[in-house]
């Protein structure tokens, strides 16, 4: 599922890299996402079996512009529901580890059946 949600951002052009990967000594891009898996937990619980997962995410967009840290992430948001993601409202201000950055967050969901082989 990772890497699901990876190829759907590409076309945006910016780094995505897992929350808290990148270390003191490295640059902060000018523009870049950040993702966190907060969960995956079974779903459709019948007969003792799971017959879905749903993934839950952390989607964040950081820049040193911040009109893009609003329309990249909705951006970003609208090309996730296209693939059948869950993202609901518009997303949230987070802190950023760098005062040249502003942040900001949305929640994402996505719901894999058991017949599908996305991991």
């Amino acid at each position: 599922m990772l890497e699901k949600l990876i190829e759907i951002l590409k076309p945006l052009n910016y780094p995505i890299r897992l929350q808290g990967s990148m270390n003191k000594a490295d640059d902060y891009p000018e523009s870049f996402f950040t993702f966190w898996n907060n969960d995956s937990y079974d779903d459709m619980l019948y007969d003792n079996t799971e017959h879905s997962t749903v993934w839950d995410f952390d989607l964040n967009f950081y820049s040193t512009d911040p009109v893009l840290t609003n329309t990249v992430l909705l951006k970003a948001k609208d090309l996730l529901k296209k693939e059948g993601f869950i993202v609901d409202g518009k997303g949230y201000d987070i802190a950023s580890d760098e005062p040249t950055h502003t942040g900001r967050g949305i929640n994402v969901l996505y719901v894999q059946n058991d017949n599908k082989e996305d991991i």
